[in-house]
């Protein structure tokens, strides 16, 4: 259910400055299934992107090819073996969706227990809310992987995190500089 207030109600001086923030700040931020609605759409339209693909050797290639104050897009590709180790996205939602190859999302219970590794495919998409924890992966031993990723609000800060017999441990957090 979408729920929206007149902007004359919103402008009009008896309401609390902080309840127009709010109001303001949740209509710039995109749902997850409004996200993955956006990489599926991307995943479908290769030539707005294509060319900007590239390999790394060192490491997995990502470039930002969108970014707004609602939500950033970035293209990844991902060699044999290259991975994401445990993450989140700090603050904000995000969503992605394979273009080729496969990868593997791994999701680790933060308290201990078993992982789940879910196989992504080309044209399937994943979405999912802030504080999200996953490794990402290409598991092929012969084939490149391609993938759109959106995220909402653009990222301001990722958590890393080693993932021990205990649970998840944060090793460190990265900010926009860092990438």
């Amino acid at each position: 259910m979408n729920l929206s207030i007149p902007i004359e109600l919103i402008e009009n001086s008896c309401h609390d400055l902080s309840v127009r923030r709010s109001i303001v700040t949740e209509q710039r931020i995109l749902s997850p299934g409004q996200l993955a609605a956006e990489v599926r759409r991307l995943t479908s339209t290769p030539a707005e992107w294509v060319a900007r693909v590239r390999l790394d050797p060192e490491g997995r290639w990502y470039e930002r090819i969108h970014v707004s104050d609602r939500y950033e897009v970035w293209l990844i590709s991902w060699l044999p073996g290259q991975s994401t180790g445990f993450h989140d996205h700090g603050g904000s939602a995000g969503a992605f969706s394979v273009v080729w190859g496969a990868l593997d999302e791994c999701v680790a219970p933060r308290s201990g227990g078993r992982a789940l590794v879910t196989q992504v495919t080309a044209g399937d998409a994943r979405a999912f809310g802030p504080r999200y924890v996953h490794d990402v992966r290409n598991p092929a031993a012969g084939s490149v992987a391609v993938s759109v990723h959106a995220y909402s609000p653009p990222l301001s800060a990722m958590t890393r995190y080693d993932l021990t017999s205990g649970g998840l441990v944060v090793a460190g957090t990265e900010g926009e500089d860092d990438w």
